[in-house]
């Protein structure tokens, strides 16, 4: 902890966490960049809590592909996004959620969890 001006302790900036905001930031660049149309780089992206120790960014391309990333908290996650300059959603808009492409590999295993057979198969 560091002191403010104030005398109040404040935290102090955490290496570890700087880290993962940079290779997050860095990995969704690469995601926006590589699902660019017509050099429209750009792609949205929504946080989402998973569990106590881990937040999903779920992200989408111009392209409708997408992928997601994982973060220890919902602060790195945002601070992530914003550093990468991707539009950051509260939750999934519609316009989002139609672009979305499915392929086989999705649809076999949402029918798959639904009728029961192992996660996979």
């Amino acid at each position: 902890m560091t002191e403010t001006a104030e005398g109040a302790a404040a935290p102090a900036t955490d290496a570890k966490t700087e880290r993962q905001v940079r290779r997050l930031a860095r990995n969704i660049s690469r995601f926006a960049g590589r699902h660019a149309v017509d050099g429209n780089a750009q792609a949205d992206a929504v946080v989402e809590y998973v569990g106590r120790d881990s937040t999903r960014i779920v992200l989408v391309g111009a392209d409708g592909e997408w992928g997601d990333q994982v973060a220890r908290n919902p602060q790195i996650a945002r601070r992530a996004v914003e550093a990468a300059g991707l539009t950051l959603h509260d939750e999934f808009p519609n316009d989002v959620a139609l672009r979305v492409k499915t392929g086989p590999y999705e649809w076999n295993r949402m029918a798959g969890l639904q009728l029961g057979s192992p996660a996979g198969a």
